[in-house]
């Protein structure tokens, strides 16, 4: 193995020599602070070990006939990187008073992170299927960590059985295909994605097993049943894991599959995605205006956007890709700030999190400084100009004018603004004080801790993508 190709492979030794140190930690002495140190230090390192590969800029790095470090690859292993730091540092802000052990869930977060590597350089379905399932198994017992509460465990066990059906759909669909045409790497799978007939009757039936096995992780309509009722049963740090960092290692993948043969998909293909994106576009918006629970509200919503990213999956060439990373970030750091919220005002002492929403009323007048970053990220999601989700939806718009995919760009404005709708809802309801509330004034104590300092640099971050979004889309450019 070569110098280049050891360095292309840094992230990988780096976070698993984290998991190494933190399991030695954890079994020489449970230490809830020095857990989530080592795990922050760790994590912090891994993302520096993408430099260099990303500074010597020599194109591709064939690691293994598995593995591929190029510049998605990169854009997307830092992604998943920066969203299990906020992950991992609303946990031990949300922790902190847990009064069970806390220390595992950190081990598990650092688990899930490494499947999202191995999904981001992922060139194979051997490796497609271990990034998978490293990146979802961990979350089954971090779903169900909260083990006091009846309704963690149920949506764990709900996770693990769907997520095993999910997983065993998308195996049996690469072995058909195999079985057809004896192929597993993703260049060649992708290029049976383009045949305009898609061959023999086992392929068909093996794409759309594949197809059926990664709209599962991603939420998509129809297969999005699981998501409501696991981000409501969740812990709240946990929940913005669901949200960001596995959604981000599913996409790095599908982006390769849909998009290593360089040429559109088939049109038999483009219809399915078509159809797909329409029906989570439309039915994600429609049941979000149902909720009176802030997290299924944002389950529901998180099916909407991610109809609304299928449109780079349809549109041809690397505008598409940019496009997809540029999306995928704001989505990103918009997530990580709103559950970032709702995991500092919730008790962690093995009650319940504060989800209805009749519980945010008149949160203003308690909490001014924690509800005005809420609200920022409020209107980021519904797309509201000079914030980060603004420059998502323009972009995917932008994508399908130029493709001349106008069924998906009429779906986007439509969901766009039924979404407008219920997060206005929300907001509206924080300023609206109840009987009885007292107006008082928030100390800046939270301020101090990690989980509110991640907070405000969510905030900050979210607002530079939207005032000047170019630094974003240069990074995001393959």
């Amino acid at each position: 193995m070569t110098a280049q190709q050891l360095t292309a492979l840094l992230p990988f030794f780096v976070i698993s020599a984290t998991i190494v140190a933190v399991m030695l930690a954890i079994s020489v002495r449970r230490h809830h602070r020095l857990t989530a140190f080592l795990s922050v230090v760790g994590l912090n390192l891994t993302l520096l070990s993408l430099l260099p590969t990303w500074l010597a800029g020599t194109g591709p790095v064939q690691v293994t006939p598995l593995m591929v470090v190029d510049g998605l690859a990169s854009f997307y292993m830092a992604l998943v990187l920066v969203a299990t730091l906020g992950v991992m540092t609303l946990c031990h802000a949300y922790f902190e008073g847990y009064r069970s052990d806390r220390e595992e869930i950190y081990l598990l977060i650092l688990l899930g992170a490494l499947g999202g590597l191995t999904l981001a350089c992922a060139n194979h379905a051997a490796t497609l299927l271990i990034g998978l399932e490293l990146l979802s198994l961990p979350m089954v017992a971090g779903v169900a960590y909260a083990t006091s509460d009846r309704r963690a465990v149920e949506g764990g066990a709900k996770y693990l059985v769907l997520s095993a059906g999910a997983s065993a759909t998308l195996l049996f669909g690469l072995a058909l295909i195999y079985a057809a045409t004896g192929a597993l790497d993703l260049k060649a799978l992708a290029a049976i994605l383009v045949n305009a007939n898609l061959g023999q009757p086992l392929v068909l039936a093996g794409a759309a097993m594949v197809l059926a096995g990664l709209a599962f992780k991603l939420s998509i309509v129809p297969f999005h049943q699981w998501t409501p009722d696991v981000y409501e049963a969740a812990p709240a740090p946990v929940t913005a894991y669901l949200a960001t960092v596995v959604k981000a290692g599913v996409l790095a993948a599908a982006l390769r599959l849909f998009h290593a043969a360089g040429a559109p998909p088939s049109p038999l293909v483009v219809k399915a995605l078509t159809i797909l994106a329409l029906a989570s576009m439309i039915v994600g918006s429609l049941l979000a205006l149902r909720q009176d629970n802030l997290k299924r509200l944002l389950a529901y919503s998180s099916i909407a956007h991610f109809g609304f990213l299928l449109i780079v999956l349809v549109a041809p060439g690397s505008r598409s890709l940019e496009t997809a990373g540029v999306y995928m970030a704001t989505y990103l750091i918009t997530s990580l700030g709103v559950f970032g919220v709702i995991a500092l005002v919730s008790s962690p002492a093995g009650e319940r999190d504060r989800e209805k929403l009749s519980e945010y009323q008149g949160l203003f007048w308690q909490r001014p400084y924690v509800v005005s970053i809420f609200t920022a990220m409020m209107l980021s999601l519904a797309g509201i100009p000079l914030t980060a989700g603004f420059i998502g939806k323009f972009a995917a718009i932008a994508v399908g004018v130029e493709s001349d995919l106008w069924l998906l760009v009429s779906g986007i404005v439509l969901g766009s603004a039924i979404g407008i709708y219920y997060y206005l809802r929300v907001i509206s309801a924080l300023f609206v004080p109840m009987p009885g509330y007292e107006r008082v004034s928030e100390s800046m104590s939270w301020a101090q801790s990690a989980g509110g300092v991640m907070l405000l640099l969510s905030m900050l971050l979210m607002l530079a993508m939207g005032v000047y979004p170019e630094p974003l889309f240069l990074l995001a450019r393959p």
